[in-house]
C-alpha cells in the first residue's frame, strides 16, 4: 500500500481511529494537541493497539518522542515541531517523516530534513485552527510538487471530496482531511465515498 494513501484523514482521538481502521482506511494521522509526556505516550499506545491487526498505518502528529518509545512508525512534524525535534533519534527509530510547509522558507527547510512527504497548506480556508497563512490556492500544488519532484506531495485545508480530482489534477499525491470527515452528518458514509472514489480511480 502507498504511503501516504491519497485519502488521508487527520483526527483527534482514538475513537477515530478505530472507527477509520475498520472502515478500512490506509493512512490516519493523529494529531491531538497540548498534551504532557505521559498522556502522549498512552495516546499513541492505545492508538497503535487500536489499528493492531489491519492495514491501517497510524502516523503520530508531532509526539515524536512518544512515537519512538512506543514503536510507532509513522511520524508528521509542523515547522515548530521540527525546530525542536531530533532527527537522528527519529530516524534511527525507523520512522518515516512528513513535514508541513507553508511558504517558501519552510519548504526548504523541510527539504533539509530529507522527509518521506511534504504536506502543503492550507489550500483552501479553514475553520479548525487559526492560521498565519493565506489560502494557497490549487495553483500552488502545481509549483511545489515541480519543486520537490519525487517525493510525495499532501495537500490539507478545507479540501472537500467534491474538489479531490482538481487537487489530484494539479500534482498532489495525497489529500489530508479533517472536516470533511469529522464534522460531517454521516461520517461513516462520506469516508465511504472518498475510498469508492480512489478505488475507481485505481
Amino acid at each position: 500500500m502507498p504511503y501516504p494513501n491519497r485519502f488521508y484523514p487527520v483526527v483527534d482521538s482514538v475513537a477515530w481511529v478505530t472507527r477509520l481502521a475498520a472502515l478500512g482506511v490506509g493512512t490516519v494521522q493523529l494529531r491531538a494537541k497540548d498534551l504532557d509526556d505521559s498522556r502522549s505516550l498512552q495516546l499513541v499506545s492505545d492508538a497503535l493497539a487500536a489499528i493492531k491487526g489491519t492495514n491501517t498505518k497510524l502516523v503520530v502528529n508531532d509526539y515524536w518522542r512518544a512515537a519512538v518509545v512506543a514503536g510507532a512508525r509513522h511520524l508528521h512534524l509542523g515547522q515548530e515541531d521540527l525546530a525542536d525535534a531530533d532527527l537522528q533519534a527519529i530516524r534511527d527509530a525507523g520512522l518515516t517523516l512528513g513535514l508541513s510547509t507553508h511558504d517558501d522558507e519552510e519548504l526548504e527547510n523541510a527539504l533539509r530534513a530529507k522527509p518521506d512527504y511534504i504536506a502543503l497548506g492550507p489550500i483552501f480556508p479553514t475553520t479548525l485552527k487559526s492560521m498565519r497563512f493565506a489560502p494557497q490556492g490549487i495553483a500552488k500544488i502545481t509549483e511545489w510538487k515541480k519543486r520537490i519532484g519525487d517525493i510525495p506531495l499532501v495537500a490539507i485545508g478545507g479540501i472537500k471530496l467534491e474538489q479531490a480530482p482538481a487537487i489530484f489534477a494539479a500534482g498532489a499525491d495525497s489529500i489530508a482531511v479533517v472536516s470533511d470527515v469529522t464534522q460531517n452528518a454521516d461520517p461513516d458514509t462520506r469516508v465511504r465515498a472518498w475510498l469508492r472514489t480512489f478505488a475507481q480511480a485505481a
